[in-house]
């Protein structure tokens, strides 16, 4: 699609727009600068911030330019939108040091193109302001009661707000209007929760200069069952391959349910509209192969971690789905069991299948084991075992790994020890 507008329509990707006819006629004119900012309030972004970031990416592959904000100054503040208890303030130093990793982790989903992402930080601008100047120039321009009237201040006055958290509405604003003065800014997209803020920096940029400038909101991403995007049962899915591997990243992918697939094609990849049709009509043909899910995760774990990680995360995954695990190289071993939850196998001899199945966890007594067995349900590194079987060192996956799967989506993994 040519228009930006139109590609973001149909990916259902616009939940609020200021004036969507205006910005429609000003992208006509040509290249837009834009931005969306990220508070560092942990080491890590999470996938709950992908679907900015993606969309700051489809505007970068429309040759648009994008300003990728660290909020090192507005992180120290704390937002109090979509949050009903006060945060707790950050340590600066701790700051300083998420900021550099947050820029780091975000550099490979923008690198590839010729417009380069402009990353800037609050932080330098901020903590230059003199609090005088700042309430005489910038304070005046917002009133009380249209500060209350904001949805991130209205549901906390009965849990209660800090001045502090009151004034971050401020700050942003004042964010979009700095980037709007010395870096042509005229667009800021963020998430449903942050529509105040972003209409606070519009209405700020009007009465400071005269000048429309335009705000959009992304939908708040919802599953089809109701459970919390981006949680498991391990918890918070992070961009940063240190804290959620490139394998637990696929895998988180992988996993979607055929429900969501669709939309979360839409939401994260940038497959065109006939790709992802396309691949909707194979998926529905042969559901056991669950293509779309492959191509989801795929295209999502390169974005995030690059091209070769995404592909050795999908080889892994799809070495255990289709129980091909002859196909990993002991470096792809030695990868997935750096994100699993291992079980140390003494070296022995030889040892009986049903105190193997206890010590890697398969199972969590000997008659289960005996039942799961005689099921036939239980495979030790791709083969079928009973319970005549004894495992030993030479069953082991270049002699020390140990996949035991339990049904079809089971996985237990295990290492032998001296």
């Amino acid at each position: 699609m040519d228009n930006i507008l139109d590609d973001l329509k149909f990916r259902g990707l616009i939940n609020q727009a200021t004036n969507l006819e205006g910005l429609k006629k000003r992208l006509k004119k040509g290249k837009i600068v834009l931005y969306c900012g990220f508070d560092p309030t942990a080491q890590s972004l999470h996938i709950g911030n992908l679907l900015p970031l993606v969309t700051l990416k489809r505007f970068q592959r429309a040759n648009h330019q994008p300003i990728f904000l660290i909020g090192g100054g507005t992180g120290l503040i704390g937002d109090p939108s979509g949050k009903n208890l006060e945060r707790p303030l950050s340590d600066e130093e701790l700051v300083k040091q998420w900021k550099k990793k947050i820029v780091q982790q975000v550099s490979n989903i923008f690198s590839g193109n010729k417009n380069s992402v402009i990353v800037v930080d609050n932080y330098e601008w901020l903590s230059k302001q003199k609090i005088i100047y700042f309430l005489r120039d910038i304070g005046r321009h917002f009133t009380v009661p249209y500060m209350l009237a904001k949805e991130s201040v209205k549901n906390r006055l009965n849990t209660g707000i800090s001045f502090t958290e009151f004034s971050y509405m401020i700050l942003q604003a004042f964010d979009f209007y700095y980037l709007n003065q010395n870096y042509h800014c005229e667009l800021q997209i963020g998430g449903s929760d942050q529509w105040g803020n972003i209409t606070a920096g519009i209405e700020l940029i009007k009465k400071k200069t005269g000048q429309e400038v335009f705000g959009l909101s992304l939908p708040l991403v919802t599953k089809a069952d109701g459970t919390k995007f981006g949680k498991t049962e391990s918890g918070t899915i992070w961009l940063d391959p240190q804290l959620t591997s490139p394998y637990q990243f696929y895998q988180f992918w992988f996993n979607t349910d055929d429900k969501d697939v669709e939309k979360f094609l839409k939401f994260y990849t940038f497959l065109t509209e006939d790709e992802i049709k396309e691949l909707e009509l194979k998926t529905k043909k042969m559901p056991e192969k669950r293509l779309a899910q492959k191509v989801l995760a795929l295209e999502i774990t390169a974005l995030v971690h690059g091209k070769k990680l995404a592909q050795q995360s999908e080889k892994i995954s799809q070495s255990l789905f289709y129980d091909n695990l002859e196909n990993l190289s002991l470096l792809d071993l030695k990868t997935l069991f750096q994100s699993v939850e291992i079980k140390e196998i003494p070296k022995k001899k030889e040892i009986l299948i049903l105190d193997f199945l206890l010590v890697i966890g398969a199972c969590s007594s000997k008659s289960e084991a005996r039942r799961e067995l005689e099921n036939g349900i239980i495979k030790v590194n791709g083969q079928k075992v009973d319970l005549k079987t004894k495992v030993n060192q030479k069953m082991a996956l270049f002699g020390q790994y140990f996949i035991v799967q339990k049904g079809k989506k089971q996985y237990y993994f295990g290492k032998m020890v001296p």
